[in-house]
């Protein structure tokens, strides 16, 4: 039992050996044969064109590789639009708009109220509040929506309104 791997081992090497031998003529000559017509061709590569640099030369036009800057049209006094920076936050203003859920409407009077779900809290709010991260402020309320005024920063740094309004979300929303 102990020679048996050497003997198994000897028995693969003389298999091997067995198939290297010879010289496989037919093998050779069927190759020559089949090759005997065979030519490489290659393609000639495409012409390659002169690149040709095309001047712009337009003076006065905002060049179009530069960010431009738009004037929004309720723009005043160069920018006078400025968030309070100073005025106590709201609880809503912690929120991302995205985040808040405009779940119902109350009407007392002429006095409109809705109700916003911010993660599982119900907050009450009227027109005057503030809600969202970018200072925005309710100046509407509706059965349907409730309508705010952002004021963003654009690319230049500058003081931008914004109108966004969130929508009544359905009875999925408060159960």
């Amino acid at each position: 039992m102990k020679y048996l791997p050497g003997v198994a081992l000897l028995l693969s090497l003389l298999s091997l050996a067995g198939c290297g031998g010879g010289e496989h003529e037919d093998l050779k000559q069927w190759m020559k044969e089949s090759t005997q017509d065979l030519k490489g061709r290659i393609a000639p590569l495409p012409e390659v064109k002169p690149y040709e640099a095309v001047a712009y030369g337009v003076a006065g036009v905002m060049d179009p590789f530069k960010a431009g800057k738009l004037e929004p049209e309720h723009k005043k006094d160069g920018g006078g639009l400025v968030p309070d920076f100073n005025r106590p936050r709201e609880a809503l203003e912690s929120y991302p708009l995205e985040s808040l859920k405009y779940v119902g409407f109350l009407a007392r009077g002429k006095v409109a109220s809705g109700v916003i779900l911010a993660d599982s809290t119900v907050h009450q709010v009227k027109i005057g509040n503030y809600m969202g991260q970018n200072f925005g402020i309710i100046i509407n309320i509706t059965e349907a929506e409730v309508t705010l005024r952002e004021l963003v920063q654009d690319s230049s740094s500058d003081w931008i309104e914004r109108t966004s309004t969130l929508q009544l979300q359905g009875a999925e929303v408060a159960k």
